[in-house]
């Protein structure tokens, strides 16, 4: 898992091109595990922060439309 500091209303590119915001960390009520929600459009999904922040190189993905080495990548203010 990637090293970053994932804040509130931050911004991240997906990959296959679309952006989200970050509403909250959250925690899951059963494993205590870190979880991203974010918004996607007009919806809310929610994501381990270990998926979020994984450092598997998807650069090679056929449907990677972003050229991104990561799924979700950070958008500069």
């Amino acid at each position: 898992m990637r090293e970053e500091k994932i804040e509130v209303k931050s911004r991240w590119q997906h990959f296959k091109g679309d952006t989200m915001e970050v509403e909250f960390v959250a925690l899951h009520t059963e494993t205590l595990e870190e979880m991203v929600v974010y918004k996607h459009g007009e919806d809310m999904w929610t994501r381990p922060i270990s998926s979020f922040l994984s450092d598997e190189d998807i650069s090679e993905r056929p449907d990677n439309k972003t050229g991104q080495k990561y799924r979700f990548e950070k958008i500069a203010k």
